[in-house]
């Protein structure tokens, strides 16, 4: 296998720091390219000594002089600033991107892998949710791959391998459930921050770990396997599977189902996404049948957990009503993490949100960022920020 050179956008994240581990384990195979954080210049300027990428960029210009100064005795060329990111995203110096950057912002740089037809590893998901069909008629124009690098659909995509001539029936995406899985409002009316950012499985960044509190994350990843698989609404089902062992199924005409198994540990399909096709060795904790668990799966709690059923209605209603939904999520979430708002008033913003922002059936690129950009502001103007 020759050695990928990968360019890590959200270098800094959860999703970007377990990549550069897997990097390291296998530095004949990998290479970081392209470096990039928004704001944590310390971690950047470690990673970029550690790993003497071609560049970096920090997306936040305040910081830029700091990190110039810091890699001024190395050959590590720095940028700064939002364009940066774009602009770096077209050059043709990389093989492959791993696309980590949390929420609407990594859209734009996505666009510009595309575009070039590198393959791209996606951690994010909000870029498919807000413009799916754009990104995925670029993808197959450029014929540039989309490997998914969340744990749900790096499951479906590693069971549908091989199967490309056998009809699908169904997927089902596993949810764990969150940390209050089994409670109801009068108990989630006073969830604070620090109780909601306490997952019982997995290790996640704060945005996605609220997401899976309210189960938004959930209704992200219908609308992104919507896309990712070219399935219909109809054809996605959650289920809860508390356990987080079973990281997805997909079921096939004649009724027989695949499912793919393993601990909760996102370097796992970190680095099944980025070595593809090929599998490599690694040293990550491994399920163990001597100690076997019980492995049970119930039906999601849609009328406590709301944003499930909020993000299957924006699913089916499609045009812009999934970029709505992510907007307005994005600034409920930063509202709450910033103890500005209760957990349940979440979903009221969100619900608002889609209420009242224009529908648009078949929206352009442009129309996209307008929508993402008026649902915020909504959004916003309900908070006191």
């Amino acid at each position: 296998m020759k050695q990928k050179r990968i360019a890590l956008f959200g270098s800094t994240g959860s999703i970007g720091t377990q990549a550069l581990d897997v990097i390291a384990a296998n530095k004949d195979l990998f290479s970081a390219e392209i470096l990039t954080a928004q704001t944590n210049d310390t971690l950047l300027i470690q990673q970029a000594l550690a790993f003497n990428p071609n560049m970096v960029v920090i997306g936040d210009e305040k910081k830029y002089t700091t990190v110039k100064e810091a890699l001024a005795g190395t050959d590590v060329k720095v940028f700064a600033g939002e364009k940066a990111l774009e602009e770096v995203a077209a050059l043709d110096c990389y093989d492959m991107m791993l696309a980590g950057i949390v929420g609407y912002a990594g859209l734009r740089p996505t666009l510009q892998a595309v575009n070039l037809g590198k393959a791209v590893a996606l951690a994010n998901k909000e870029t498919l949710v807000v413009a799916g069909d754009i990104v995925m008629q670029q993808a197959r124009e450029k014929n540039a791959a989309i490997i998914p690098v969340d744990s749900e659909h790096s499951a479906i995509f590693q069971c549908l391998v091989g199967e490309s001539n056998n009809r699908l029936s169904k997927i089902i995406l596993t949810a764990s459930g969150g940390p209050f899985l089994g409670k109801k409002p009068n108990f989630l009316v006073n969830v604070k921050r620090d109780h909601a950012l306490q997952h019982p499985n997995w290790t996640m960044g704060a945005k996605i770990t609220i997401d899976s509190a309210t189960l938004m994350n959930k209704g992200l990843e219908m609308i992104e396997a919507k896309w990712l698989f070219d399935i219909t609404p109809e054809q996605i089902q959650v289920v809860i599977h508390s356990q987080s062992i079973i990281h997805s199924m997909v079921q096939f005409e004649d009724g027989s189902l695949k499912a793919q198994m393993g601990l909760p540990d996102m370097k796992l399909p970190i680095q099944y996404a980025m070595a593809f096709p090929q599998r490599i060795p690694n040293n990550f904790p491994r399920y163990d049948f001597k100690k076997p668990q019980t492995l049970s799966f119930e039906e999601p709690d849609i009328k406590t957990f709301r944003n499930l059923a909020l993000a299957t209605e924006a699913l089916k209603k499609a045009g812009n009503m999934p970029c709505i939904l992510n907007a307005a999520n994005e600034i409920a979430v930063y509202a709450f993490l910033r103890n500005r708002i209760g957990f349940l008033d979440m979903t009221e913003v969100v619900e608002q949100a889609m209420q009242k922002i224009s529908f648009i059936e078949k929206p352009t690129l442009e129309e996209y960022f307008e929508t993402d950009g008026e649902a915020r502001n909504f959004a916003a103007s309900l908070i006191h920020m």
